[in-house]
């Protein structure tokens, strides 16, 4: 009986701006941004913000969702599927095919930086060679 009160009493929680800028570490126009966007629905009182636990959710998905580099307008998708057809597997199976995609990206990408760096490690080496060869020589007399 506890524990459902304790969740009844979580799930009615509500934060400020504030709050929840300073929660995620994000600055209060980041949420009015997300807001705009249609993607943060706050409650108003006046000219107050009242955000719910769905928008403290819908913010910790949208941030991760950005740190893991997908654009806003496919995070936004993602997080509204949750709310609509095909729900929440949908939802999850978007966002698993999308994990899919920017992972194989990001080690492609990984492997093109390892080539760089080794090229960049092989003419350095090379110049070291030529620089030290050069100094080994004699002096050119005038």
């Amino acid at each position: 009986m506890q524990s459902a009160n304790l969740a009844k009493n979580e799930a009615s929680r509500t934060f400020s701006i504030s709050d929840l800028a300073a929660e995620f570490e994000v600055t209060t126009r980041t949420l009015r941004f997300y807001e705009a966007k249609g993607m943060l629905a706050p409650t108003r009182a006046g000219q107050k913000r009242i955000y719910g636990q769905r928008d403290r959710t819908r913010l910790r998905l949208i941030l991760r969702g950005k740190r893991i580099g997908l654009p806003l307008a496919e995070i936004r998708e993602i997080v509204d599927m949750y709310d609509g057809p095909p729900g929440e597997i949908g939802q999850l199976e978007r966002l698993l095919g999308r994990i899919d995609r920017r992972s194989t990206e990001l080690v492609a990408r990984r492997t093109e930086i390892d080539g760089m760096i080794a090229e960049l490690d092989a003419v350095a080496s090379n110049a070291r060679l030529r620089l030290d060869e050069i100094l080994a020589e004699p002096p050119v007399p005038k």
